[in-house]
């Protein structure tokens, strides 16, 4: 099931007569909706694995934060997630996730600590991918280039630096 934002922009008769009362204005307001996918995700291809590419960008590197694209998280990794896990984030709580490093694929480290989470950005267009430990084991630089997917398999989100910007 895919995960969607159904934002409710008309009010109910018994809130317009609330925010009346109240002399406020109707707030539009959003819930966490599944609807069946009508196109479900392509299998995992083993030789385009990285869903998510980005180059790292000076804010991305300095806050240990990685800005995701509302779009990536929700087609690449919510759809993946039970609708309580997305909610958790929703609400602005911090998600714990496991996330493997493969960039070396003969050695790959596995971090599972409280600085590697998902979290809501300050609006709606954005997710935060906190990778503190990552970002101290690579360091990493703007202008590298790295790719993310969630692995359905074993739950975890895959990392690999793809690029270094030299």
């Amino acid at each position: 099931m895919k995960k969607i934002l159904f934002y409710n922009f008309i009010p109910m008769k018994s809130e317009e007569e609330a925010a009346k009362a109240s002399n406020t204005q109707f707030k539009a307001s959003r819930a966490l909706a599944e609807i069946r996918d009508l196109s479900p995700p392509p299998p995992p291809d083993p030789n385009h694995r990285w869903q998510i590419r980005t180059r790292l960008t000076t804010s991305d590197v300095a806050h240990r934060r990685l800005a995701l694209s509302h779009n990536d998280t929700f087609d690449h990794i919510f759809r993946y997630w039970t609708t309580d896990m997305v909610n958790y984030v929703l609400m602005g709580t911090k998600a714990p996730v496991v996330l493997w490093d493969l960039t070396d694929e003969n050695h790959p480290l596995r971090y599972r600590t409280e600085n590697i989470y998902l979290e809501r950005g300050s609006s709606d267009e954005f997710y935060v991918l906190g990778w503190m430990d990552l970002i101290s084991n690579w360091l990493l630089n703007p202008g590298d280039e790295i790719g993310l997917y969630w692995d359905v398999w074993s739950g975890t989100l895959q990392f690999k630096l793809l690029h270094r910007e030299t």
